[in-house]
């Protein structure tokens, strides 16, 4: 594939897969009146898969500076494969669940002043970490597409150029997904 061939496709699948989370986020789509028991599992599945990601990415960046680039090769379509996973799960928790707000009631349906109080004051922490992610997340995403194709079609130092960026964004991006998992479960309610 070119390279103008990528990134029309690295256009395309952006404004394909933020134009979907865009529509669910807004709760256009019609949503379904039974959900499948195991949609309440994704979110865990989900920031595992962020989780490992982050290791696999770590893992990569670690590999290219020991020149395995086989085995860096492999770790990135690893890291990619578990982020198209990660994409489908996240599309599909989206569509069932409704939005978790911080500090909302939790699943027991109670709430105490102590939980209160701390919703209260680390709630400008996670609307930071949130946003952070959620804007990085649209940034880094045909970067990660581009870079990928970069590597794949062994333009190294186009590779090397854009990956130097692309790198501690997508690895932000996952890790944050895992803060944010974890500061929002307490609040889940289901």
């Amino acid at each position: 594939m070119s390279n103008k061939k990528a990134y029309i496709w690295a256009a395309i699948l952006t404004v394909v897969v933020m134009g979907l989370v865009s529509l669910l986020n807004r709760h256009v789509l019609p949503v379904p009146d039974s959900v499948p028991a195991f949609i309440f599992s994704l979110p865990k599945f989900i920031a595992g898969t962020n989780a490992i990601v982050s290791l696999v990415l770590i893992m990569t960046f670690i590999a290219v500076k020991q020149k395995k680039i086989a085995l860096h090769k492999k770790l990135n379509l690893t890291a990619m494969t578990l982020s198209a996973l990660f994409l489908l799960m996240y599309v599909t928790a989206h569509y069932f669940i409704p939005d978790t707000r911080y500090g909302d009631l939790n699943h027991d349906g109670q709430i105490s002043p102590e939980e209160l109080t701390a919703a209260g004051s680390m709630r400008s922490i996670y609307f930071f970490i949130l946003s952070s992610h959620i804007l990085l997340a649209g940034i880094v995403f045909p970067m990660v597409l581009i870079t990928f194709h970069f590597g794949w079609t062994n333009q190294v130092e186009k590779h090397k150029k854009l990956a130097r960026y692309t790198f501690p964004l997508w690895l932000y991006v996952a890790i944050t997904g895992v803060v944010v998992y974890f500061m929002i479960k307490p609040y889940y309610n289901f």
